[in-house]
């Protein structure tokens, strides 16, 4: 797959098995969609319904464009340039959803002395499930969200995100509803501290 030569396309680090972690950039759009698509089809299927999957992709999941111009989106790509797995941190007050998602206008800065940072978008291809790459991506998000002046880490996950959230030591908050056109999907938001 043909991309830009932009400073993201540099790796970060070798995950395993040929795969490599770097920062994403706004070619790999296309490709996080697809991912996307097979992550929430293929693993959300104990969760919710398969109209709540469809409207889900159409109103709520997608990329976020916000966080690769932030530069704290992250993508594990294999050997053949596929996109095997993807997750951000932002330092904006959204707490889930893309582009399509998000209201208009600017999305408010947050501080890092009183706020949360926020850990976005998460997603992993079924064929590379349960292999550790969700959390080699959420270690990146952590460290460089520290960096940033964080202390703590808060996040709206879906049902079937919930156990490897709690895995990596959060705590649920509270429950809420993504509104669909026909319907709800049920996020929890939950939150940890920003250290190991």
């Amino acid at each position: 797959m043909a991309r830009s030569l932009d400073e993201g396309r540099r790796h970060i680090a070798a995950v395993s098995d040929g795969l490599s972690l770097r920062l994403a950039i706004q070619d790999d759009v296309p490709s996080i969609v697809k991912l996307i698509d097979a992550s929430v089809r293929g693993l959300s299927v104990n969760y919710y319904s398969g109209a709540q999957i469809d409207q889900a992709l159409l109103h709520v999941f997608g990329p976020d464009t916000q966080l690769i111009a932030d530069r704290t989106y992250f993508v594990i790509e294999s050997p053949t340039d596929d996109i095997a797995a993807s997750g951000g941190w932002s330092k904006r007050r959204t707490l889930y959803g893309g582009d399509q998602h998000k209201g208009t206008g600017a999305d408010p800065l947050l501080d890092p002395i009183v706020d949360a940072a926020r850990i976005r978008a998460f997603f992993v291809h079924p064929g590379y499930a349960r292999r550790g790459l969700g959390r080699r991506v959420f270690e990146a998000c952590r460290a460089s969200a520290e960096a940033a002046g964080f202390k703590a880490l808060e996040l709206g996950a879906t049902l079937p995100g919930v156990p490897f959230y709690e895995r990596l030591g959060f705590k649920q908050i509270e429950r809420a509803d993504a509104t669909l056109p026909e319907g709800a999907l049920q996020i929890v938001r939950m939150r940890r501290g920003i250290g190991r």
